[in-house]
């Protein structure tokens, strides 16, 4: 990357995170959502040892990747890739960065690396509670090898980085925030579920993001807790999320192009 894009990059970033608003919103359901999580089992525990085990483990590890992967993580994901793809346009300083002789191409390709940069670092955050968590109330509990730690922190970054991209490029070409949030966080909790459960769809329902990230979850995650997972080859499985981030950062791109200045 060229000391330009960097330095493109670089003040995308910034502008992320001086959205104090949005940034507060990604952290509470990043990180908030894993904490209940934890204290709840805890709280059980202590209330009576007999019947709930320790808070920590292998199977806290379990339910905290499902909650911050395929729950709550997501759509934090969502919020940032959506701050970065429609922030110019919303804050009314597109035209003045156009004026400046930048590509429209360059000004859409350093909102992705700057969305993921924010995500991840958020992401990361959250998956250190959960290891926190697993490790710090495991007592006697058997706890994750070196191997699942790496695998559900890849799944982690793969499950939100994927999401994070599609908003970017879905928030660029609508150019709407309040649209581009409502569609992909009712495609992520209403339509996606809905699709994988019907039956009669058949082999269609292998082109549902969502079903697609799932296939590569280190640990078994029932549907995610939202319904049926749909079998598929890790070849289709990467072809479909490869598919939906190609064509949304395609429309994405082309939006920015033709946007008036």
């Amino acid at each position: 990357m060229s000391a330009v894009a960097l330095q493109m990059t670089g003040a995308e970033v910034l502008k992320l995170r001086r959205k104090r608003g949005t940034l507060i919103w990604v952290l509470v359901l990043a990180l908030v959502p894993v904490i209940v999580l934890f204290a709840v089992r805890a709280i059980q525990h202590s209330s009576d040892v007999h019947k709930y085990g320790p808070a920590g483990g292998t199977s806290a590890f379990i339910d905290g990747l499902r909650v911050l992967c395929l729950f709550f993580g997501p759509l934090a994901a969502i919020l940032v890739g959506v701050e970065a793809g429609t922030g110019d346009a919303s804050a009314g300083v597109f035209r003045d960065l156009v004026v400046t002789g930048r590509s429209r191409l360059a000004l859409f390709a350093s909102r992705v690396p700057a969305a993921l940069a924010l995500c991840w670092s958020v992401m990361i955050l959250g998956y250190g509670l959960i290891l926190a968590g697993t490790f710090g109330f495991a007592s006697n509990l058997p706890t994750p090898d070196r191997a699942l730690i790496l695998n559900g922190l890849g799944f982690t970054l793969l499950a939100t980085g994927v999401v994070c991209v599609v908003a970017v490029g879905f928030a660029s070409l609508t150019t709407s925030k309040p649209a581009a949030i409502t569609a992909l966080i009712g495609w992520q909790l209403v339509a996606s579920p809905l699709i994988a459960n019907i039956s009669s769809l058949g082999s269609a329902r292998r082109g549902v993001l969502s079903q697609a990230i799932v296939h590569f979850s280190p640990v078994h995650t029932g549907g995610g807790g939202r319904g049926a997972t749909v079998t598929m080859s890790q070849g289709t499985a990467l072809a479909v999320m490869a598919a939906w981030v190609v064509v949304f950062l395609v429309l994405g791109a082309w939006r920015t192009r033709r946007m008036d200045a």
